[in-house]
């Protein structure tokens, strides 16, 4: 057990970075964990685009911005989150980003950023670097992390509990008092060790959980564990029963679904079916494929289900007659040409995907959660901004300046900590004698998590569905506890406990939720 830091943060994505570079800019000593190498997050899948400073002759302005979101998100936003990011989030963008640490983002030609249009945006405000601007952020952040003086980085270390007291206190006498976060229990998949890592603050920015739905645009880590970790230590977790799908996700039969940017559509890309005719005026005839995510997905969704075809296709014609496709597209080229397709000359077969959970830990504007002593940023928080959908291209914005806020807070409330003497704290015990962990046994319980979610609370849900989901993983949770208890920690194990609770969260709370409102759709 080392000397307690400032500041842990789990998670090393845009918040993550965020929240550290900031904290350590105000002198604070900081532990930043990530759960690969660093660099290997969502934010580096992102490919569309971040919220910047549109130029004067859009005529954007926070309000206007404000609008977007607020409308996108179903009227569940909270107003106070919404106007905060609208008002100061586009400007940081700009600042930090760009200015200080160099992200390059596509100019124009007077070497500013060009930013560009996108679905259910009233204004060119996107700043972009090229398809990859996540990975582009991601790097220059990951970067900074590196050089910092402040900050030292502890890589492939997977969360395996928020250390809480008094759970995890040796006195029976301190289950009175209450709970507070005191740092986190991690482990090494390269030693088999927990290590219990000490802060005065702790910060989770460790991400989504769209590896639980069988069709994602997210990688395979991301698997909850941050949000699970906060249900087991009593945080007050909310709007579980959000989870938006992108609508256009690559699709071929048997591999992983590659993210087919939103800025396709911003360009003018169609949706058609397999005869080639459009079909959203059917659903959406203003907007069109530029409607909000999941009223796209939904038509996507009926159109498939009249069709009796596992997809739809996105035809790139009408954006390659005004832009060159690999010079504005390169990632999305690449993919398609991978598996023989040439996006130039034929459709795009896509489906949609699980992309964004926009529940998670309630946070209030400077990211406390309900704990003391824990923060939280980016897609594992709920701060209210998304309401029932999230706007394209507000998440990477949300983790930028909620990962800054919540360092702040963080900071200013450091003498405010109460730690445990590390005495008092009760020594992370494994079994003694391990069941060995069977990789096929996980992959059953993964493939049985990932299609129960996928068909039953996916993109249109019924009572009975989701009545069924809960029945058939309410024997797998008790089976994936007892095993965790009895066999030797894994990664894999981690991640398939981290699985089970949230896909039961989101049940729960899609059951307890009758109202069809965003991207939860009851057709009953």
């Amino acid at each position: 057990m080392r000397e307690a830091t400032d500041l842990l943060v789990l998670g090393a994505g845009i918040a993550g970075c965020s929240a550290a570079l900031r904290a350590a800019d105000l002198g604070a000593s900081v532990v930043l964990v990530a759960k690969d190498e660093l660099g290997g997050t969502n934010t580096s899948w992102a490919q569309g685009g971040i919220i910047g400073l549109a130029p004067p002759e859009e005529g954007d302005s926070p309000d206007l911005l404000a609008s977007d979101i607020e409308s996108a998100g179903a009227g569940l936003c909270r107003h106070e989150a919404v106007r905060l990011l609208a008002e100061e989030g586009p400007r940081l963008c700009r600042s930090f980003l760009w200015e200080r640490l160099g992200v390059p983002f596509d100019l124009n030609g007077q070497a500013t950023p060009d930013p560009t249009a996108e679905a259910a945006h009233s204004a060119r405000r996107i700043y972009h670097a090229k398809d990859a601007t996540g990975l582009a952020i991601q790097t220059a952040l990951s970067e900074a992390v590196r050089q910092h003086p402040n900050i030292r980085v502890q890589e492939r270390l997977c969360l395996v509990d928020l250390i809480t007291s008094p759970h995890h206190c040796v006195s029976p006498e301190r289950i009175y008092e209450p709970i507070r976060v005191h740092g986190a229990f991690l482990f090494d998949p390269a030693t088999g060790e927990v290590e219990a890592a000490m802060a005065r603050r702790t910060l989770l920015a460790t991400g989504g959980l769209g590896y639980l739905y069988l069709h994602t645009t997210n990688p395979p880590g991301a698997t909850g564990d941050g949000l699970a970790a906060a249900y087991r230590a009593s945080a007050r977790i909310v709007n579980c029963e959000y989870v938006q799908f992108h609508p256009t996700a690559l699709y071929v039969p048997g591999k992983p679904r590659t993210l087919l940017t939103e800025a396709l559509r911003g360009e003018g890309a169609w949706l058609v079916n397999r005869r080639g005719e459009r079909f959203m005026q059917k659903y959406e005839p203003e907007h069109l494929e530029l409607a909000p995510r999941d009223v796209v997905s939904r038509a996507i969704f009926q159109e498939m289900a009249l069709s009796g075809e596992p997809n739809v296709f996105l035809d790139l014609a009408p954006v390659a007659a005004h832009l060159e496709l690999d010079s504005h597209f390169p990632t999305v080229m690449a993919a398609c040409r991978a598996e023989g397709l040439d996006p130039a000359r034929q459709p795009i077969p896509v489906v949609p995907a699980a992309h964004y959970f926009c529940g998670g830990v309630l946070v209030d504007l400077d990211g406390r959660t309900s704990l003391p002593g824990l923060y939280a940023a980016g897609e594992v928080a709920c701060t209210g901004l998304h309401g029932a959908n999230r706007l394209a291209s507000t998440s990477l914005l949300e983790g930028l300046l909620w990962g800054f806020r919540g360092a702040e807070a963080a900071v200013r409330e450091l003498d405010e900590a109460q730690m445990p003497d590390p005495s008092e704290l009760a020594p992370w015990r494994m079994p003694e004698s391990p069941e060995p962990t069977d990789p096929l046994l996980i992959d059953q319980d993964w493939g049985l998590i990932r299609s129960t979610l996928w068909n039953y609370a996916g993109i249109v849900r019924t009572g009975a569905r989701l009545e069924r989901a809960k029945a058939d993983l309410h024997y797998l949770n008790h089976r994936i506890e007892r095993f965790y208890h009895e066999a030797g920690l894994s990664r894999e194990l981690l991640e398939l406990r981290s699985g089970i609770i949230c896909a039961r969260l989101i049940l729960n709370a899609a059951l307890q939720n009758p109202e069809s409102r965003g991207c939860h759709y009851r057709v009953d």
